[in-house]
Formats: structure tokens, sequence, C-alpha cells
């Protein structure tokens, strides 16, 4: 694990695609739950912006009512589909 880079995060946003990344999203996942895992990453994102990134992302579907949502991947991460997205960017 010396070799492996870990992600470095700037936004919710980021820290989100990097949890889904890392599998972190497979099962569904309250908001708190979600706050403790990027604490733990040394990410401390305000409750507006991660409350507007999680309900932005589109590689996530949520459940619940206002104030207790859950949340869970709707796909797995594939390399392909990162890929494929960055290069349609780049035009």
């Amino acid at each position: 694990m010396a070799n492996r880079k870990s992600k470095i995060a700037k936004t919710a946003t980021q820290a989100l695609a990097i949890l889904w990344e890392e599998g972190f999203l497979r099962s569904w996942k309250k908001r708190g739950a979600i706050e403790v895992h990027l604490a733990k990453r040394g990410n401390h994102f305000s409750g507006p912006e991660l409350g507007m990134a999680l309900k932005r992302a589109k590689h996530l579907t949520r459940r619940g009512k206002h104030g207790s949502y859950e949340y869970i991947q709707k796909h797995p991460f594939d390399t392909e589909d990162i890929s494929r997205a960055t290069k349609t960017k780049r035009k």
C-alpha cells in the first residue's frame, strides 16, 4: 500500500466519486455514515455542500423521507465509463 496514492478530494462531488470508486456505496448508507467516512479521509465539507452533492450525484439513488435519506450507487464503478466520459468532454 505504500506505492498506492490516495486520491485527494477538493470538493464534495469529487469525494462522492472517490467513495463510489472505492465501493463504499455498495450498500445503503445514511448521510451520517458518509460524513464519518469522509472525516476519516480528512474531508470536512459543510452540510449544505455535501447535501447538494448527494442530491446531484447521477451515480447515486436515494430513498427515505426529508431528513432521513439513505444513498446507494446505481451501478458499480467502471473505469471504461470514466474514460469515455473524459474523451467526450475534451472535444
